[in-house]
């Protein structure tokens, strides 16, 4: 009896698989517990929890483990139907085309991003360029279509963030400080006006604004990621 409506998620504070988790619990209101786990030393319960990827994040409801981030979202749509906003919309077309952006967000500019990280030179300058492509994509494609139908509301998902929402802020939320790191232009207003528009609101949500980590812990981050992927280029 004591796992009855028992909610942990195991995370990682700069993992945006985690995080997003993090924040659909938020939205949701569902209250939980949270384990920080050591990804350089995975402990024995992540393990046993999870041990086919052994990773991040885990969520635990009842005793029981559900993996990966886009799994335990819907997971937590539909558990929790009554708690608070719904994730997807109800119509079946709709919540196909937010599924459908929300992995070509994963796919595409997340893997480029980090791709951009992980390199350097004209390779580096590539994956920039791609990226930035991408989302342009994203705008002219997907958004404009997406917030329209959502009739003036500030989010995709209406007047609170749903599926496609968080899963774009724990990829492009912290995009200035990328581009700080990298000293090129990720988002251009003037060439994608809706996205720099969207991200920002999506960054100004209170409950992404709460579960922000600070600059300085995120640039050391990035440092060490570079670093240790260059390094091993090199070797």
């Amino acid at each position: 009896m004591a796992e009855q409506n028992r909610v942990v998620l195991h995370g990682m504070w700069a993992s945006p698989f985690a995080k997003r988790v993090e924040l659909a619990l938020k939205i949701k209101g569902i209250p939980f517990e949270y384990v920080e786990e050591d990804i350089q030393n995975k402990s024995p319960e992540l393990v046993k929890l999870n041990p086919v990827y052994k990773k991040v994040p885990v969520l635990v409801h009842n005793g029981r483990p559900i993996c990966e981030s886009f799994v335990i979202m819907e997971y937590i749509d539909e558990v929790w139907k009554n708690n608070g906003p719904p994730l997807l919309p109800q119509d079946p077309y709709r919540r196909s085309q937010i599924r459908f952006w929300a992995d070509f967000v994963q796919k595409q500019v997340f893997e480029g991003l980090f791709l951009s990280l992980t390199t350097e030179g004209e390779a580096q300058e590539k994956a920039i360029k791609e990226v930035k492509e991408k989302l342009k994509v994203l705008e002219e494609q997907g958004l404009k279509s997406l917030l329209s139908e959502a009739e003036g509301s500030p989010f995709v998902n209406g007047d609170e963030l749903g599926f496609l929402d968080i899963v774009t802020l724990t990829v492009l939320g912290m995009y200035e400080i990328h581009e700080e790191f990298s000293g090129m232009k990720l988002v251009e207003e003037e060439k994608i006006p809706i996205m720099y528009s969207w991200l920002n609101r999506l960054k100004e949500h209170p409950v992404a604004k709460e579960a922000g980590a600070p600059k300085e812990k995120v640039l050391a981050l990035l440092q060490f990621i570079r670093q240790k992927a260059l390094r091993s280029t090199a070797a």
